[in-house]
């Protein structure tokens, strides 16, 4: 089942892809510069203000060009677009993003050459092979330059770009953009692929964003009862165990709760893996999607255990602590039996005279006010003791 899946979601991948790459030459979707006009769907798409500046509109038919033609598409496809990730998650990343094809293309070449997905795992999970670097660095410097042209191709007219690129007249201009282009592109697919993925695309943030704010969405969720089952997971892409967190293209862990699987894509290998693994030891795979009410037990069952295991770490703190502080109150706490012997034999000894209270009848002219008085004689009491 897993096997048709990662091949149907290859196959949105590749046609995605073509259609992302030749969007722009056959007009479906482009903004050239030159005319400063937007083209969709062969069609350029306009909003009528050239006509308003020329007289031949007036203020309520271009007002109502821009409301219909700019702001209700803008709401429809941006609504759209969230609602499939609070429901699904990022699907769009996982399945159809030129991008994430890109990265995982080049994880598996990598894995080749590296015995590892990244430049930045810990430790390789096969033996590498250094005879496939040459073929890695090749296609992420050609997918750089070709990402490279077709950035330029949406902003100028394809017609243009390709003619002076296979001719070899580009324009200073031209030139500087897909060099320097070329290079950023090389540079991320080769070192930072998977946090660009991660932290850097606005599109995939705001689609996590949706999906973290629907508890019933879309979720791996993992058997944990039979947990004891993953201590015999092997297979081709990870002998050594855990094979659904070393094939996943966001560096993630797949047994982790939903909020630590904040970039999940929603690609699926997790799951393809642990059914390769368990099924070979014939038992059912411990991963699976879950929507509606069983993500919603998912969901809540592991924040549970989430607070549980900070109440336990919060009541062995208590247990640590309060024995100090009772243990420290006890040392600057008095003894009760030594302050009222102090007390008692204070009142058998004869000390000082205290002075007499001031009467009501004394006046203030006799060089003492009451209030000077009290103070003295709380200061003789304080003394004795």
């Amino acid at each position: 089942m897993s096997a048709a899946l990662q091949h149907r979601r290859r196959l949105f991948q590749a046609a995605f892809l073509a259609l992302f790459v030749s969007a722009p030459a056959l007009d479906l979707l482009r903004f050239d510069l030159h005319e400063a006009q937007l083209w969709l769907l062969g069609r350029p798409w306009t909003l009528g203000i050239t006509d308003f500046t020329a007289g031949r509109i007036g203020a309520t038919e271009v007002a109502l060009a821009i409301v219909l033609r700019a702001f209700v598409p803008a709401i429809v496809l941006v609504v759209g677009f969230l609602y499939i990730a609070w429901r699904w998650g990022r699907l769009y990343c996982g399945w159809l993003c030129p991008h994430f094809s890109v990265v995982e293309t080049l994880d598996r070449l990598m894995r080749r050459a590296l015995g590892r997905a990244s430049l930045w795992d810990a430790a390789p999970t096969a033996r590498g092979d250094w005879r496939w670097w040459p073929p890695f660095v090749l296609l992420a410097a050609g997918l750089g330059f070709l990402w490279a042209v077709t950035l330029l191709s949406y902003l100028l007219p394809p017609a243009e770009v390709w003619g002076r690129l296979l001719a070899g007249e580009s324009t200073p201009n031209q030139a500087r953009f897909l060099a320097v282009a070329t290079a950023v592109f090389t540079a991320e697919f080769v070192f930072a692929r998977h946090l660009f993925c991660r932290f850097g695309c606005a599109v995939g943030l705001f689609q996590s964003l949706a999906w973290m704010a629907n508890p019933r969405a879309m979720v791996v969720g993992y058997d944990r009862a039979r947990a004891r089952d993953c201590r015999s997971c092997s297979t081709a892409a990870a002998p050594g165990g855990s094979a659904c967190d070393s094939v996943c293209p966001m560096r993630l862990k797949p047994r982790d709760i939903k909020r630590r699987m904040f970039s999940c894509v929603q690609c699926g290998q997790c799951l393809d893996q642990c059914e390769q693994s368990q099924g070979g030891q014939a038992r059912q795979p411990l991963l699976e999607w879950r929507t509606g009410a069983d993500a919603l037990r998912e969901t809540l069952r592991r924040r549970s255990g989430e607070r549980q295991a900070r109440g336990e770490g919060r009541g062995l703190s208590t247990t640590l602590t309060l024995p100090l502080s009772r243990e420290r109150e006890r040392e600057l706490e008095p003894d009760p039996a030594l302050a009222l012997s102090r007390v008692r034999q204070s009142e058998l000894e004869p000390g000082p005279a205290r002075p007499p209270l001031p009467h009501a009848g004394e006046g203030w002219g006799e060089g003492r006010s009451h209030t000077a008085a009290f103070a003295q004689a709380r200061e003789h009491r304080a003394e004795e003791f």
